[in-house]
Formats: C-alpha cells, sequence, structure tokens
C-alpha cells in the first residue's frame, strides 16, 4: 500500500494533472472515475496503471478485478492521500493514468464530418463539446492552437468517455487547411449570414465553434467558406460554446438523416 505523499507514482499523478508538458512528454493523461475507466476497458485503451483505495463501492471493486484480470498494475493507496490528488469533488477512489494516442493521421478520404473547437479555453465546455460530437457521429476532433489541452482531466471527465471514441489530435492551423481539403469549412458566428437551417452540411463538412470569450480566430476565418449564424428569436447575446456547438452538430445530423 501506498503510504508516502512522496511516492513516485503520486507525484507523476500530481504533475499529469497540472500540466500539459508533463502529458505531453511522459505521454500520459489521468482518468477519473469507475464508468470513466470502465468506458477505457471496454475499448481496450492502453494503461500504464491504476490507483486504488480501501473504501470503494461493490461496482469499483468489480473494476479493479477487471483491471487486474486484463494485466493492469494496480496498487491500493491510503485512502486519503488518494482523495488529496484527487480532481472530482466526490472522489470514487479509483484513478487510472492511461497512454496518450500514439501521433494519428487522419485518413482523408474516409473523413466526411469534423468538429474544430477553436480558442476554446474552458475545460467543461470542450469536454462537452467531444463528448456532442462522439453522439453526433463526428469522426474526428481538431484541436487547433489556442484552444485547451483535450487531455486535461476537466476536459477527459466532461467527455464522459467521448475521447475513446474517436480520433482527437492537435494540429498547426497549416495542418488542419491542409486536412479540410474537400471540405465545406462552416464557422458559426452571431454576425453570420447564413442562417444555420439553411447552410447544406450533407456533403463533407467540418464545423469551426469560436471560444466564449473572443470568438473563433483570425486563422479560422481564413479557412471557412461559410459564416453561420444560430436564429435567436430571444433577447439574448449568445449561447456558451457547448450548446451553439450541439445545435450545429445535430443540424447536420437532422440533414444527414433526410437525406437518406
Amino acid at each position: 500500500m501506498i503510504t508516502s505523499p512522496q511516492n513516485p507514482k503520486l507525484k507523476q499523478v500530481r504533475a499529469l494533472a497540472a500540466r500539459p508538458k508533463e502529458r505531453r512528454e511522459a505521454g500520459l493523461f489521468l482518468a477519473e472515475g469507475v464508468r470513466l475507466l470502465e468506458e477505457a476497458l471496454a475499448v481496450h485503451w492502453p494503461f500504464a496503471y491504476a490507483l486504488y483505495s480501501s473504501d470503494l463501492s461493490a461496482r469499483a471493486r468489480v473494476l479493479i478485478e477487471r483491471l487486474q484480470t486484463n494485466g493492469v498494475p494496480t496498487e491500493e493507496v491510503q485512502s486519503s492521500l488518494l482523495r488529496s490528488i484527487s480532481d472530482t469533488e466526490s472522489p470514487q477512489g479509483v484513478l487510472a493514468v492511461l497512454k496518450l494516442p500514439a501521433t494519428q493521421s487522419l485518413n482523408q478520404q474516409r473523413l466526411t464530418f469534423v468538429l474544430i473547437p477553436d480558442q476554446i479555453r474552458d475545460p467543461g465546455n470542450l469536454g462537452t463539446l467531444i463528448r456532442t460530437a462522439a453522439a453526433a457521429g463526428v469522426e474526428a476532433v481538431l484541436i487547433p492552437p489556442e484552444t485547451t489541452d483535450p487531455w486535461a482531466p476537466k476536459v477527459v471527465r466532461a467527455g464522459m468517455g467521448a475521447h475513446f471514441r474517436f480520433t482527437i489530435v492537435n494540429y498547426s492551423w497549416e495542418e488542419i487547411r491542409t486536412a479540410l481539403s474537400g471540405f465545406n469549412v462552416f464557422l458559426a458566428d452571431a454576425e453570420g449570414q447564413v442562417p444555420l437551417w439553411k447552410a447544406d452540411f450533407r456533403a463533407k463538412t467540418a464545423l469551426i465553434v469560436g471560444g466564449e470569450a473572443e470568438g473563433a480566430s483570425a486563422q479560422a476565418r481564413q479557412i471557412a467558406n461559410v459564416v453561420v449564424n444560430i436564429p435567436m428569436p430571444g433577447k439574448i447575446e449568445s449561447l456558451n460554446a457547448g450548446t451553439a456547438g450541439a445545435i450545429l452538430l445535430f443540424e447536420v445530423v437532422r440533414q444527414r438523416n433526410e437525406a437518406v
């Protein structure tokens, strides 16, 4: 049992929780909670190790047994210590260090639906967008510069397992431009001239959702073919990125379902 706060694994967990640089250099990220680890295990995501405390629910104990059966190194940690490194308000007594996906190349021939969350700085909004994108059938999420790290603990938690379901890559704007060759690129903006309902999303579609405070970047505007708006008859100036993204993504779903 781990009983010292100076244990190397606990030090690593703290570092991975705090700094994107640590995650990139180690090739690792954190996932906490029973459901999230069940999702990772279900898709055979590579684990480095898992930590748990003695005060586990029955479901969490089953999870630990499954991890051990699958060859994942597990180690018990003193309950108070594990709570001290937890990033959640109600810790479930189990967390894992997982491996970041290897550098992925996109199969541009097969892609038809892509999301670009631009300058999204709020971890909860980015995680919500990633989860909504997975639900809507998006095939890849391209993370440009100035968007928060998609593998930060709060983003992963808000994604609720969506990170394990499709491709998420950090790209420069030049790489994004290359990847979107042949796509119609739509930018959502309150000043857009095309109402969302009148845009045609049936062909290869990339959606850019801008940040909460500043909207989309100049680079995003340069690659957009069409700027759309979400008609809002009520007296509200704007929606947060997560809500706006959900409306946009499922309008694509609606149009493509009607076309079938």
